[in-house]
């Protein structure tokens, strides 16, 4: 299988070279012959792509360790399951994971579209299969999977034991599937430039994997936070690494063209900013791909340094060119086919939120970069530190949250003053009277303050927004409350799954905000010592040590910390945290040593525990009280089930029969 796999990748490298020539030469002289080869090409590329996946797959978890990837990553005594995810733990496998899941889509983008789209269809295919070409070649060429060792060792290295997470083993596919399906609108929004097809027909075609990308996204960064959260022991879950603000940059232009795509579908308006959102959208997931990968930047996420840092680099300024030249030379061609009418209308605050999301993108980008450029033109490395991104993101995070609010509230085209006073009236109100309660109950801190006044007007929003439209079915067909809801939300998922995903980040910008307020003590404890200390509620909390325990299991020493904490003096669970040390099947130690914590969980807070050190019998603790965490995890599962709702397939007869429910005031007018 190791055999086959390697000669695999060739091949898939020929059949991908076949299907870009054949692909672009069939659309540019209009032979379906040409285009259909080029099809089946694509085809024989994806199917060997996934053979050469089998054969590192096989090599894995059979642990042949005459091929160096299986010798860095795995060992005879790592669990199956981690054994599995080394496919994507490494440099070499990550790129293969990545043609596999770059194929499988492309693949299943043409076969889709086999009988639709078909004068965007060559294009699509070409650029596709161009894509997966750049990635097959710089893994069999620049970073080769089967790459074998003279001498095979008796053992493997390991994975290193901050990658054995149950979370560890879905957040990497997550952000692949995310960042690799951006490949996909890019390969339309090439083909409508090039055969000038840029009205309605290749959004609708890339309207869905847009909104693939923006749900896999958002998983993987969610799953990614609460690795760091519960795995590298620092007490957050997000600190404005360079990797983090890689996979967060395709998702603040995919969250902005998932918002500007609804202002071309109803009113022909910016155009230009699709495009161009679908061409950054991609170039930042190579971006993305490029810092994790060529060993430019420090991070604990990314990986060593690399040889195909210098492919991607070449990449991105081919794509980078192609893409302005071909968006230059069609301006004329996406020129809005209706004007702004009003500054105070939701075209507009759709247009703001844009503005907004392209803002903060930009900052994040800029700070991340910084360290590579100056290297680069003053040869030292000058790193940016968290209070940059506090400082300019918080700000831009606060007004984005508020137009969150604005945009469902405010008419098309032109708000009326009626409009705006009916509709803002309530949330307003409901944000104000939540913002003077916590002023009362001793919320002093400006941007918290800020944070959750905002939030409440937003939920508000959402709040009344279901309301009416619940009531209005009720009125019209006399439905049930629970009938109402669901016939709403099930035959208007779009707008309905939009405003679940809006009480996602209400939920998340709530519990951002609670953090202000974390606690942190550093203290020494023997056994039977105790450690009292207030949480930010106010509540008295007393740990007593129960001493530090140890065992040998599997392949690794643990040393275990035992508190037993009270809150007011109530007992509660206890809470204990880990030092590892990870050994190979021979006994010898492997990385350094790593910790687990513990955590309990409340819907106020989290007490955070780590085992920093041991030393002499006294145990090195750090105790957090970390506020309204589990709310960050319960914001991310609310956005994923709302981009669920809007991706979720819908029925034609249920399209044909699905109507508007909204309520208007006297002379008020629904656009649809």
């Amino acid at each position: 299988m190791i055999l086959v796999g390697e000669l695999s990748l060739w091949i898939a490298l020929l059949m991908c070279a076949w299907s870009v020539t054949l692909s672009f030469a069939g659309g540019a002289m209009r032979r379906a012959d040409l285009v259909a080869s080029g099809e089946r090409g694509l085809y024989a590329g994806v199917g060997f792509v996934v053979l050469a996946s089998l054969g590192l797959w096989t090599a894995l978890i059979g642990s042949d360790f005459s091929l160096r990837y299986v010798a860095s990553f795995t060992s005879q005594n790592l669990p199956v399951v981690y054994k599995f995810s080394a496919f994507w733990g490494g440099q070499a496998g990550s790129m293969l994971f990545w043609c596999l899941v770059l194929g499988t889509y492309a693949a299943l983008a043409t076969w889709v579209n086999r009988r639709k789209n078909r004068e965007l269809m060559p294009w699509v295919t070409g650029t596709n299969a161009a894509v997966l070409l750049f990635f097959v070649a710089t893994t069999v060429i620049a970073t080769n999977p089967f790459e074998r060792l003279d001498w095979p060792p008796a053992d493997g290295r390991g994975l290193n034991p901050q990658l054995q997470n149950p979370a560890m083993a879905i957040h990497p596919p997550m952000l692949y599937f995310g960042y690799v399906a951006t490949a996909i609108p890019f390969g339309f929004a090439i083909a409508a430039l090039v055969t000038r097809r840029l009205d309605a027909e290749w959004l609708g075609a890339v309207r869905r994997w847009a909104l693939v990308s923006w749900f896999f996204l958002t998983i993987g960064i969610v799953l990614g936070m609460w690795w760091a959260y519960v795995e590298l022991g620092w007490g957050g879950y997000w600190m404005w690494d360079p990797v983090e603000n890689a996979s967060l940059l395709p998702w603040l232009t995919g969250t902005a063209f998932l918002h500007s795509i609804m202002i071309q579908e109803k009113r022909g308006m910016l155009r230009k900013w699709n495009v161009t959102l679908v061409v950054a959208t991609f170039l930042l997931s190579i971006l993305g791909t490029f810092i994790t990968r060529s060993g430019v930047i420090n991070s604990v996420h990314s990986f060593a340094q690399s040889p195909v840092g210098n492919w991607f680099v070449a990449f991105m300024l081919l794509a980078t060119v192609a893409s302005v030249w071909l968006v230059t030379i069609r301006l004329k061609d996406l020129e809005a086919k209706a004007q702004l009418e009003a500054m105070i209308s939701r075209e507009a605050a759709f247009l703001y939120n844009n503005l907004v999301l392209v803002g903060i993108a930009f900052s994040v980008l800029w700070g991340t970069l910084f360290p590579i450029l100056s290297e680069w033109a003053q040869g030292t490395k000058i790193t940016v530190g968290e209070s940059f991104f506090n400082a300019v993101n918080v700000p831009l995070g606060l007004l984005l949250l508020l137009l969150t609010g604005i945009g469902p509230l405010i008419a098309w085209r032109k708000a009326s003053v009626a409009n705006i006073q009916r509709q803002f009236l309530g949330p307003a109100l409901f944000g104000l009277v939540v913002g003077a309660a916590l002023w009362v109950l001793g919320a002093r801190a400006m941007s918290p303050l800020v944070a959750w006044t905002l939030a409440a007007f937003v939920a508000g929003t959402i709040v009344q927004e279901f309301y009416k439209g619940v009531g209005a079915r009720q009125q019209m067909y006399g439905e049930s409350l629970v009938l109402a809801f669901g016939r709403l939300v099930a035959r208007n998922r779009r707008r309905y799954g939009g405003y679940v995903v809006h009480a996602g980040i209400v939920m998340l910008f709530a519990a951002f905000a609670g953090m202000a307020f974390r606690m942190e003590y550093d203290v020494t404890l023997t056994e039977g010592q105790t450690f009292s200390a207030k949480d930010p509620f106010g509540r008295q909390w007393t740990f007593t040590s129960d001493g530090i325990s140890y065992a040998k299991v599997l392949n690794r020493e643990v040393w275990t910390l035992s508190l037993s904490p009270t809150m007011d003096g109530r007992p509660m669970p206890l809470i204990t945290s880990e030092k590892r040390q990870h050994f190979d099947s021979r006994g010898n130690p492997t990385f350094q040593p790593s910790t687990e914590v513990g955590i309990h969980e409340m819907q106020s807070q989290d007490v955070y525990l780590v085992l920093a050190g041991v030393n002499n019998g006294r145990a090195e603790v750090r105790i957090n009280f970390n506020p309204l965490v589990v709310w960050v995890w319960h914001g991310g599962a609310l956005m994923a089930l709302g981009g669920l709702l809007v991706m979720w397939p819908q029925s034609e007869r249920r399209r044909r029969q699905s109507g508007y429910v909204t309520a208007l005031a006297p002379g008020e007018v629904a656009t649809v």
